[in-house]
């Protein structure tokens, strides 16, 4: 018997081709990735208050941050948030951070104490903090707005919309730093269907900064990523995009040339899948001693079973 010819295989083809008039297309071929979802800034305090407590010190001070350059955080928000920074660099021993949390916080209020009820350890530190500011004739009070995060700081970078798998995505853009206060930009980053950000620091000269995200988590169907600059003593200034709404980029399967490798093939099959029913095509190849003169011809067989 002689291999089917191309008419046989067409109408195979057209068998199977033929529903996807009834089916669509999958989901991570069809859609882009939803844009992350907004919490509200008193959430976000809270949240990095249940983490604070959970010991998950970095992710509570990503949440914080995020509070913090929130538009129109109010001011006793941003009390509340430089506390809670604060106890975070305390208890992990960054000092000069945690420094720099207290005076944010003072140059807001003043008269801020803490309460009898707190551990020494914090009490001791806000203490000493507190002298220390007053001692060098209170730095920053009397600044627009209060503390530092009341700076003018801009982030310009623009994401691509797509990439493909395994490709080293670079990450550039520049800074609006009028007052020349950032001495950071960190970059973190996770791959898809991970829970934490991984974060580095990133070349910044000039107003500029580069860095890329690494192949590993260029994976589908996305990566997601933020930007933070950071004080000379480590506090944000602002943001691109932040832990809880980060930049998005779509990174789509892998394709193939193959049409019995595409989802598209396969998808139609299980259309024809009815109540048990089971819907087979067979070929039966063309004869090879047809009369001289006549068309070959190829026969489709379909039969349906339970």
């Amino acid at each position: 018997m002689a291999r089917p010819s191309a008419l046989a295989r067409a109408a195979l083809c057209a068998l199977v081709l033929g529903a996807a008039g009834v089916a669509t297309a999958p989901d991570s071929l069809a859609q882009q990735p939803k844009a992350a979802t907004r919490t509200d800034t008193r959430g976000l305090i809270q949240r990095g208050q249940d983490m604070f407590d959970e010991q998950r010190y970095e992710e509570s001070l990503q949440a914080l941050s995020a509070a913090l350059l929130r538009p129109g955080t109010s001011i006793e928000d941003r009390i509340e948030i430089y506390r809670l920074l604060a106890y975070n660099y305390i208890t992990i021993n960054r000092s000069e951070e945690a420094d720099a949390a207290v005076r944010g916080l003072l140059v807001l209020k003043e008269d801020f104490e803490l309460s009898r009820k707190e551990s020494p350890r914090f009490r001791d530190f806000f203490a000493k903090a507190r002298t220390q500011w007053e001692a060098e004739g209170k730095p920053g009070q009397g600044e627009a707005g209060g503390g530092p995060a009341a700076q003018v700081v801009g982030i310009r970078h623009a994401p691509p919309a797509q990439v493909e798998p395994g490709t080293l995505v670079k990450v550039e853009g520049k800074v609006e730093d009028p007052s020349g206060s950032v001495a950071e930009v960190q970059l973190f980053y996770r791959g898809s269907g991970a829970a934490k950000y991984t974060s580095k620091s990133i070349a910044f000269s000039m107003g500029s900064f580069r860095g890329q995200l690494p192949q590993n988590v260029v994976q589908p169907p996305l990566v997601e990523y933020y930007l933070l600059a950071l004080d000379a003593k480590g506090l944000p200034l602002a943001s691109r995009g932040d832990a809880d709404a980060p930049l998005r980029i779509a990174v789509p399967e892998p394709q193939s040339d193959s049409i019995f490798a595409s989802p598209w093939f396969w998808i139609p099959v299980g259309v024809l899948v009815v109540g048990g029913a089971v819907a087979t095509a067979v070929i039966v190849g063309t004869q090879g001693d047809e009369p001289p003169g006549e068309t070959p011809t190829s026969t489709i067989v379909i039969g349906v079973g339970e």
